[in-house]
């Protein structure tokens, strides 16, 4: 009977983590202010220097749901190359995933009103899996933690004009693997190639207020893709609230206050609408971004 609980748990914790990781990148809700955490043709893009700081709890009270937390610079290094750095620290049940990347972009003038950024990223992940943790004796698959690097390179393109952007790109294109089997040790498990394909459009209201709808959609192999229909209202550059809906997943509320020129507070409150909602109450993220001007923008009061 002993034997026949443990085989049991086995299989309910690998169903677990497979579910919790067909993810696998973190989603995003306010991803429109922290750009390059998918794209590193976005590094250096608002011509100053920008810190982001990010963290995200999914399904609040689902035990061993995603929670995410990311450090994102990014700045120009001249009038055509853009420099970033880009950390991502995502725990899921007994999974922890740190990825640190390395980004680099360039500019293109394609027209008189309109850049095009190709961008690069380089570095890996670092994977963590605590099976001792789930004491789960005489079982030779939760005898052992698991502890690897993987590297990765990622690509990515964003065409940006006065009101208007378009955004492809693929930001680890590298298929690497999770686990490996070693015997009677763990499943074979991989990363998948993710892929995003996103758009926005910024309507003037007035002289003090903007709209921008805009799309993002995400691909991974083997799976449905996802996508995101965001409204945003700006209101002169104070205030940005808007609402957003990922396709049969979930629907957000998020706002993004200027507390002061150099400092913005983001929030997002997302309800789920999938069969998840039974057992949480949402998922929350917070942003903080701080933008330090060049100095010479300093110097002439610009």
């Amino acid at each position: 009977m002993k034997h026949i609980i443990n085989k049991s748990l086995v299989v309910l914790v690998l169903l677990v983590v497979n579910m919790l990781y067909a993810q696998q990148d973190p989603s995003y809700t306010l991803y429109q202010y922290n750009m390059n955490i998918i794209n590193p043709a976005y590094a250096g893009i608002q011509d100053l220097t920008e810190i982001n700081l990010n963290y995200r709890s999914q399904w609040v009270n689902l035990d061993g749901s995603p929670s995410t937390q990311s450090l994102s610079v990014s700045k120009p290094f001249n009038d055509k190359v853009g420099l970033g750095l880009s950390i991502v620290n995502d725990k899921v049940f007994v999974l922890k995933q740190t990825d640190v990347f390395i980004d680099f972009s360039y500019k293109l003038q394609v027209s008189e009103n309109a850049k095009l950024y190709f961008g690069l990223k380089a570095g890996g992940s670092f994977i963590d899996i605590d099976l001792t943790s789930l004491d789960i004796m005489d079982d030779p698959v939760f005898s052992e933690n698991v502890s690897k690097f993987n590297p990765n390179i990622g690509i990515g393109f964003h065409l940006k004009g006065p009101k208007y952007y378009v955004t492809l790109s693929a930001p680890s294109l590298l298929k690497s693997k999770r686990y490996e089997k070693d015997g009677v040790k763990v499943t074979n498990a991989t990363d998948e190639l993710h892929s995003y394909l996103g758009a926005g459009y910024t309507f003037d209201i007035n002289d003090r207020i903007g709209l921008t709808p805009s799309i993002l959609s995400r691909f991974v192999t083997g799976a449905p893709a996802s996508i995101d229909l965001t409204a945003t209202t700006h209101f002169q550059n104070l205030l940005d609230f808007g609402l957003s809906y990922r396709l049969d997943e979930s629907f957000s509320v998020l706002a993004l206050i200027e507390i002061a020129e150099w400092i913005h507070f983001g929030y997002a409150y997302e309800m789920t609408t999938s069969d998840v909602k039974d057992y949480s109450q949402g998922s929350h993220e917070v942003l903080l971004r701080f933008k330090f001007l060049k100095k010479k923008d300093e110097d002439s009061g610009e």
